[in-house]
C-alpha cells in the first residue's frame, strides 16, 4: 500500500520528524510544504493521498489553507488530517465544521504515525 503523504507544517523539525516516520513506518512517500500557499500548490500538483496540516501557522493558517483546498476541484477530494497542539476538549467543538478527516495532536509518535492515518482514514 504504497501511498503519497503532503505534511504541511512551517517548522522544519515537524516536517523531518513526521516524514521519518511515514517513510521508515510505512514505506510512503512523503511531500513537504512549510507554508499553506505551498501546500496547496503541491497539493493541486501532486495529488497526494492525504494531507497533514498544521493549524496555527503564520500567513495563512490551517484554516484558511483548508478553506482553499476544499474550494479548488483537483483538490477538494483529498482527504486532510489537521495537527495541532491546542485540542483540549472544550475546543474540539469548533473543528466540528471543518471537511477534514481528523485531527491529531502534537507532539505525535512518529513510528506510529502512519497506523494513526491508516486508521482514521480506514485505509486497509
Amino acid at each position: 500500500m504504497k501511498k503519497q503523504i503532503l505534511i504541511v507544517d512551517d517548522e522544519a523539525d515537524v516536517r523531518a520528524i513526521a516524514t521519518l516516520g511515514l517513510q521508515l513506518g510505512a514505506g510512503w512517500e512523503v511531500l513537504t510544504a512549510s507554508s499553506g500557499a505551498e501546500g496547496i500548490a503541491i497539493a493541486a500538483q501532486h495529488h497526494p493521498d492525504a494531507i497533514l496540516l498544521d493549524l496555527m501557522m503564520p500567513n495563512m493558517d490551517g484554516r484558511a489553507t483548508l478553506q482553499h483546498l476544499k474550494q479548488q476541484p483537483e483538490t477538494q477530494s483529498i482527504p486532510v488530517i489537521l495537527m495541532t497542539a491546542k485540542v483540549q476538549t472544550s475546543e474540539q467543538h469548533n473543528f466540528h465544521d471543518l471537511d477534514i478527516a481528523a485531527v491529531f495532536t502534537k507532539p505525535f509518535r512518529p513510528l506510529t504515525l502512519a497506523q494513526q492515518i491508516i486508521d482514521a482514514l480506514t485505509w486497509r
